[in-house]
């Protein structure tokens, strides 16, 4: 077997398809052995890319192979895909110097941070920390000392959602009850704050169409698979663009000095749209944006793109007159004025839409940063520009 440090910084650095890859060839114990020590964030992930034969004598060899398995029919991206066994659990009645007698031999194979208290049927009433039992009196009980209803997570709750619930307690681990409030597991906080770190920094790749599990090593045909798909609705969505500017393209002629001042206007709106779409995207992820703020928050995008297009716009509007004035153009001023109303007019839809995207992703099913950018630029592209040439065509060509 290939040095254990050194095999797993490997297989860190890999998505789950090339790490099962990677392990084909270990024996089934080993490869227990393995995920065991990659944690259970990122374990079952791999474990899933083996086949269902193999999966299943992997599973069988590892120490906890029954919680492996149990955990595994939970959904993916669940806490319950993130459970460890849970210590042994006492009843209320159970003395200090009992317990810890009783813990003794499991402090030797695992880290213990809470003694967990349960009643007759398993339901999880309390926790007891172990600087309290330190400072208990041996025939202290632990309900005497426990934290009565402790915090606890669902095991079919969204990873995501998860980390929004224990952003502010920063809890060493956490315990996973069912809907009875029957003790099943527990999960570690840098488990799941490292689980945070990763969708967080999925996120920017998720927004251009790259998938979360792609990483640096990922094999150039896997990539390939991930990313193609993606530039292709891109490109149609491109002829969509291409297309406003074709149905313009008499105004154009007329008026060339309007193709400068595309680009100039695609840019500014597709930043603010950006802008727009990151802050959202960050509610999301914190928990901020809450049910029935999604309206005022995108309102609030409009109005500031409204504001900052207007500004910008009038940048813009002076470098249209002078350049126009350079050339003659005795539509100057209508022209600046055109370039000044589309830009304000253009960023606030851009602001609109940058909010909108991913509350609609996510009102659907999806993923809320999936593709969100190509969606946002290229809707944000169609408006500014039919917007701009449509005035001028208007009001300047006649």
């Amino acid at each position: 077997m290939p040095d254990p440090s050194l095999l797993l910084d490997e297989l860190r650095d890999m998505d789950a398809a090339a790490a099962a890859r990677r392990l084909d060839a270990l024996p089934d114990g080993e490869i227990a052995d393995v995920l065991s020590a990659l944690g259970p964030g990122r374990a079952p992930a791999v474990l899933d890319r083996f086949g269902a034969e193999r999966r299943a004598r992997i599973a069988s060899a590892a120490d906890d192979s029954e919680h492996w398995i149990a955990n595994r029919n939970w959904p993916e991206d669940s806490v319950g895909r993130l459970m460890e066994p849970a210590p042994e659990a006492f009843t209320a009645g159970a003395k200090v110097a009992d317990v810890l007698a009783a813990l003794r031999p499991t402090l030797t194979r695992t880290l213990v941070t809470y003694v967990f208290v349960v009643d007759d049927a398993g339901r999880l009433v309390g926790v007891v920390t172990f600087r309290e039992m330190a400072f208990a009196e041996p025939g202290q009980t632990l309900g005497e000392i426990m934290v009565a209803h402790p915090f606890m997570l669902r095991p079919d709750t969204d990873v995501i959602d998860a980390m929004r619930e224990v952003v502010r307690r920063h809890y060493p681990v956490y315990p996973v009850a069912d809907a009875e409030g029957r003790l099943l597991g527990v999960v570690r906080g840098s488990v799941l704050f490292e689980e945070q770190a990763y969708e967080i920094s999925a996120q920017a790749g998720a927004m251009v169409g790259v998938e979360k599990e792609e990483r640096i090593s990922t094999a150039w045909t896997r990539s390939l698979r991930f990313r193609h798909p993606w530039l292709q609705l891109n490109l149609l969505a491109t002829f969509i663009t291409a297309a406003v500017v074709g149905v313009f393209q008499d105004t154009i002629n007329q008026v060339v000095l309007l193709a400068v001042f595309l680009p100039v206007l695609s840019d500014q709106c597709n930043n603010t749209g950006c802008q727009a779409l990151a802050v959202t995207l960050r509610g999301m992820t914190f928990g901020e944006l809450k049910p029935g703020r999604g309206f005022f928050l995108a309102l609030k995008e409009a109005w500031l793109g409204l504001v900052n297009g207007s500004i910008t716009g009038l940048v813009g509007a002076l470098a249209m007159y002078l350049l126009a004035r350079h050339q003659g153009n005795g539509d100057a001023a209508t022209l600046a004025f055109i370039t000044w109303a589309a830009m304000a007019a253009s960023c606030a839809i851009a602001g609109l839409v940058g909010a909108g995207v991913p509350q609609i992703l996510r009102r659907l099913g999806a993923d809320p940063a999936t593709a969100s950018s190509i969606f946002l630029t290229k809707a944000t592209d169609v408006v500014s520009l039919a917007m701009f040439l449509g005035l001028a065509a208007w009001l300047v060509v006649r």
